[in-house]
């Protein structure tokens, strides 16, 4: 038990927030517990910052660095300031993604704001502004990430349609569902925590990160310790230094608690 965090990312879907949006108790005051002992609480999310936000007002964060978007975006706030936006083209993603999966909903981000769409998505699964649009405009700029969503499909699909995609010079996330997030070529939630610790003088040996999903797999493997909630996939279970106990049985407080 001689080693301890210097720095604490946590993911938030199904790492602090349940199901139906709310952050548990238990798991706010292990959070504050992180605060109160001095050591910075990163948020470290596939969410847009739009979506970000809230979260870390909830948890009232004291003012520092956040990574949202997979990794493509990274903030200090309150105030905001925007230290990197990671971009690509996405007119071939996209084009590639309608010509094997025609029914796919899309979403390109707008940093801050919300998304803009081609479709609009079931109600509840983007956080911001929905800004409805043609593909053209969809693609006319250079973009943080895509998602790719049909909630008529399966995530078996999806994984499949990941694989078929062969894409070059991008990365991908499988969600739980049929979901799936395109960002630039070695843009992941690692990548954004590793230039919050450059900022702050911390070296990844001292991290503790916490996620569930596939898209925290790169930042598990990164952290000192990389700790997955007992909810997550088996992929990212052994992508982890530990596995803990599933959400609703506390796993997150629990973690956080051993080391504060």
């Amino acid at each position: 038990m001689s080693w301890r965090p210097r720095l604490v990312a946590l993911d938030i879907d199904g790492t602090l927030l349940s199901v139906d949006g709310r952050v548990p108790r238990s798991v706010a005051a292990a959070v504050d517990a992180v605060v109160a002992a001095g050591v910075p609480v990163v948020l470290s999310t596939g969410r847009g910052w739009a979506g970000t936000r809230p979260v870390a007002e909830a948890l009232r964060l004291p003012p520092g660095q956040h990574v949202s978007s997979n990794g493509a975006v990274r903030v200090t706030y309150p105030p905001l300031e925007l230290l990197e936006r990671v971009t690509f083209d996405p007119a071939g993603v996209v084009e590639r993604v309608l010509a094997e999966h025609p029914e796919a909903i899309l979403a390109t981000e707008v940093v801050g704001r919300g998304f803009k769409v081609n479709r609009l998505f079931p109600d509840g699964e983007l956080n911001g502004e929905l800004i409805e649009v043609g593909l053209d405009e969809l693609v006319a700029e250079p973009v943080t990430r895509i998602v790719v969503r049909d909630p008529n499909a399966s995530e078996d699909d999806f994984i499949r349609l990941a694989h078929r995609l062969g894409l070059q010079g991008v990365s991908y996330f499988i969600g739980y569902t049929a979901w799936l997030d395109i960002a630039p070529d070695g843009v992941d939630k690692a990548y954004g925590l590793a230039g919050v610790c450059a900022d702050l003088g911390v070296d990844a040996a001292d991290v503790l990160a916490m996620g569930d999903g596939r898209n925290d797999i790169e930042m598990l493997g990164w952290a000192g310790r990389g700790v997955a909630l007992g909810d997550a996939p088996d992929e990212v279970k052994d992508s982890a230094d530990h596995v803990t106990d599933r959400f609703a049985d506390d796993g997150t407080a629990k973690e956080l608690l051993r080391w504060f």
